[in-house]
């Protein structure tokens, strides 16, 4: 170890909290700006509220509607085999995160990692993205579950924009009690969705034995001429893309991690959890719907949208109908519960992006601040603005601005991704340069660094292949074309916008910034034993 590096080393060998915040041994040492103690994040989300939102947090429309069209679009087999490799690229990107959000918990996340580890621009750009992704989600949300309540209440009672003000005020009042009542909210949405896709999976594998409906299913709809793949590899990758849709959010976890009341034990326990929803509820069911539903069936073509048609032919709905005759009104009251839960989640991830934004000097320093219990209050309004300027854009005009934010949006979820996969792999570079022991980690990524490539390889062709269905088509349209991609422009404009005005450049691996605020004084020894090299460690590097 050089003379200097071992100086620096030994001078922060202790560790010092100032204020609410606490400098890791050995790791960058510029002192940042302390806030308050009392403008804090609160730790109110307790283990259960992380095991459900990681279990069940991202189960959603993807899975109860548009699994559906991606049977008809690849067959039983293709769709299989394109779920299990996104929901395996995306546990390798959980690894990571859950690696990094262990380590350092942060209601920032990722965006915050790639900033310290990777480029400060890229941390803004991905924090923006983030933000703008779920702020324009919570609009689509709303509006969709107006359209939802039009399966039980005709709109010449009550017209649907006004039930769409009343599913975001709900939104907005979760969100302004406290996280935990976020925390409490999220959990009993996703007892309710989980529940339902256990029932499904069951009565599932009774229909195919025969035991429901009369008759042995079997394995005879993967016999049906043209299947088990349709289309060939083309059919695999436009289920990439709508697999990966299915599993957006799922990423959560790293930004409630911030606020975790353990998240040195629950972060991992909860990201462990990955693995199992991901086989249970997405593969598993997808495996289920393959066999009970001919994949020819022109039912599952109209089963990627919410409306009303939509909801009577999920494949959820067709399955269960073979057991609850009044399945669509279940599965409706499902899907609006879904609904809410993502506009809940949005609510929520868009308040702490901006929030870290602002305490990372990227966004106005007043969405720093957050009231006695512990909300972003100028974050939250300021979020709740924007989803109602995005809805009241889906409402007046042709719609094509609103579009593009759609898929803007949309977009930033898989650039989110691939930000996750390579902050992980510089972090942990960094780790190691800085003298940190790997087996100290208190949570270690799967199969790295092979687990991290894989999930940025992967998600580079999902993003490259968003306009895969619109070049395929006799006549493309460039405005299609347009439409599908410009969300990649976007994100280039803003970390090329700030890495040119800030002249930002990459981090060197010894300048990386591991250091940890709004810790518990609780895990101060516990970090001295983490991070601290050993006195054997330290003398085998002097000599």
């Amino acid at each position: 170890m050089p003379a200097a590096s071992r100086a620096s080393s030994q001078s922060s060998r202790s560790i010092k909290k100032v204020g609410s915040t606490t400098k890791l041994p050995s790791f960058h040492t510029d002192e940042q700006p302390i806030l308050p103690a009392d403008n804090e994040l609160k730790r109110g989300l307790k283990a259960r509220h992380l095991s459900m939102i990681s279990i069940a947090g991202t189960i959603g429309t993807g899975l109860f509607l548009a699994s559906g069209s991606s049977i008809a679009q690849a067959g039983p087999l293709g769709a299989l085999i394109a779920y299990i490799m996104i929901g395996s690229m995306v546990f390798f990107m959980m690894t990571s995160l859950g690696e990094m959000a262990t380590l350092i918990p942060t209601a920032g996340s990722f965006n915050t990692y790639a900033a310290r580890f990777v480029d400060p621009a890229l941390g803004f750009a991905l924090g923006i993205n983030y933000f703008l992704n779920w702020a324009v989600t919570v609009a689509v949300e709303i509006a969709a579950a107006a359209m939802i309540l039009e399966f039980w209440v005709s709109p010449s009672v009550l017209p649907g924009w006004v039930w769409s003000l009343i599913f975001l005020f709900i939104m907005v009042f979760v969100n302004f009690l406290s996280v935990r009542a976020y925390g409490e909210a999220e959990y009993w949405f996703s007892v309710i969705k989980v529940l339902t896709v256990v029932i499904f999976i069951i009565v599932g594998v009774l229909v195919d034995a025969g035991v429901i409906g009369g008759h042995k299913i079997g394995f005879s709809n993967w016999t049906i001429p043209g299947a088990p793949v349709v289309d060939g590899f083309g059919g695999i990758l436009a289920v990439f893309l709508v697999a990966g849709f299915s599993f957006q959010g799922t990423e959560l976890i790293g930004i409630a991690a911030g606020e975790s009341e353990n998240p040195r034990k629950n972060v991992p326990k909860a990201i462990k959890q990955v693995f199992w929803r991901i086989l249970l509820f997405y593969i598993i069911s997808i495996f289920i719907i393959g066999l009970v539903i001919p994949h020819d069936d022109p039912n599952l073509l109209n089963s990627g949208s919410v409306d009303k048609s939509a909801i009577a032919v999920s494949p959820f709905t067709l399955v269960l109908q073979k057991a609850f005759q009044p399945a669509s009104h279940i599965m409706n009251a499902v899907i609006l519960i879904t609904v809410l839960s993502a506009g809940n989640s949005g609510m929520y991830a868009s308040t702490r992006t901006l929030l870290m934004l602002a305490r990372d000097g990227k966004a106005p320093a007043i969405f720093s601040r957050v009231n006695s219990r512990g909300i972003p209050m100028p974050a939250l309004i300021c979020t709740t603005v924007i989803s109602a300027i995005c809805f009241c854009m889906s409402l007046f005009g042709s719609g094509q601005v609103y579009n593009w934010l759609l898929n803007i949006s949309s977009i930033s979820g898989f650039i989110a991704w691939l930000g996750i996969a390579i902050s992980h792999y510089r972090f942990r570079r960094a780790y190691v340069a800085q003298g940190g022991d790997v087996s100290r980690l208190p949570y270690k990524a799967a199969m790295f660094p092979y687990g991290p490539i894989y999930a940025l390889l992967l998600c580079t062709v999902v993003v490259c292949g968003q306009g895969y269905s619109e070049f395929t088509k006799p006549n493309p349209q460039a405005v299609n074309l347009v439409a599908c991609y410009i969300g990649l422009p976007f994100f280039l404009f803003t970390y090329l916008g700030y890495k040119f005005y800030y002249k930002t450049k990459l981090v060197p691996l010894m300048e990386c910034d591991f250091s940890v605020s709004n810790l518990e004084d609780g895990d101060i020894d516990e970090f001295h034993e983490l991070y601290e090299p050993s006195k054997n460690q330290a003398d085998e590097k002097d000599q």
